[in-house]
């Protein structure tokens, strides 16, 4: 039995496929490409999943970034929050975390106990606390967000709150020399920064990250002062993919 799950994400498309109880392919493109190359609109978006290279589905379930982008002919659409719960319960088996999920242009933290959702906290008003923020001012720095992601001692204080203001204080800041690993942890410790408030309501013993920024190591280094377990879910990016599998798998079997 193939599910076929998709995650439509503000920049990127994440789709897993699982079968019996394992995934057993991943694939990420573009949001762009994938709506040009593998979709097409006749009312409702079509998807071309013989563009996967991956059989027959048996069933299709998405998610994503706007109620009115998991449209899509032929699929089920799941909650974001719930896909992502599940993808964590899936990923790690624990019943028992507060799942931080940042993706490029959104927050989410979720309280988890017993395997259901408790309490929720979103942001998506502002890039300044979201993955964009980091790809802008990696590009502004010339590194890559890997390189990065690497520096988290000794950051310079980059106090605005606002995105576009942290690209000028920035900007100062190189033009005073200040070096590029001081620079490079001031930004990751101002995303810290602005993740802190959210997390404030949701103490508790294990931390789960989800969503692209899970990958930047400085940022889990800063977190690991406020939890006593902070774990990188094994494929972040690919998590809401999966939990439409998942939830999708018990839901069939009951």
């Amino acid at each position: 039995m193939k599910i076929l799950g998709i995650d439509l994400g503000s920049r990127e498309v994440k789709m897993a496929l699982m079968d019996n109880g394992e995934v057993i392919a991943k694939e990420k493109v573009s949001t762009m490409a994938f709506y040009r190359d593998y979709s097409k609109y006749e009312g409702r978006i079509v998807v071309d999943t013989k563009r996967f290279n991956w059989g027959d589905i048996d069933y299709r379930f998405s998610t994503g970034y706007g109620r009115n982008n998991t449209d899509l002919k032929g699929f089920e659409a799941i909650n974001e929050i719930k896909a992502h719960v599940y993808g964590a319960l899936y990923q790690t088996g624990f019943k028992d975390f507060v799942l931080l999920d940042v993706g490029g242009q959104d927050v989410k933290v979720v309280r988890v106990e017993k395997g259901l959702t408790t309490d929720l906290e979103l942001n998506d008003k502002c890039a300044a606390s979201c993955g964009r923020y980091l790809e802008n001012m990696a590009n502004l720095l010339e590194i890559s967000l890997d390189d990065m992601a690497k520096h988290f001692e000794d950051p310079v204080d980059l106090n605005s709150t606002c995105a576009v203001f942290s690209e000028s204080e920035l900007i100062g800041q190189i033009a005073q020399g200040t070096t590029v690993e001081r620079l490079c942890a001031g930004v990751n410790y101002s995303m810290y920064k602005r993740l802190r408030p959210l997390l404030t309501k949701f103490k508790g013993n294990k931390l789960l990250l989800a969503g692209g920024v899970a990958h930047n190591g400085a940022i889990l280094k800063y977190l690991e002062k406020d939890y006593d377990r902070v774990i990188k879910l094994d494929d972040p990016q690919f998590n809401g993919a999966i939990g439409c599998c998942y939830y999708s798998k018990l839901k069939i079997n009951n």
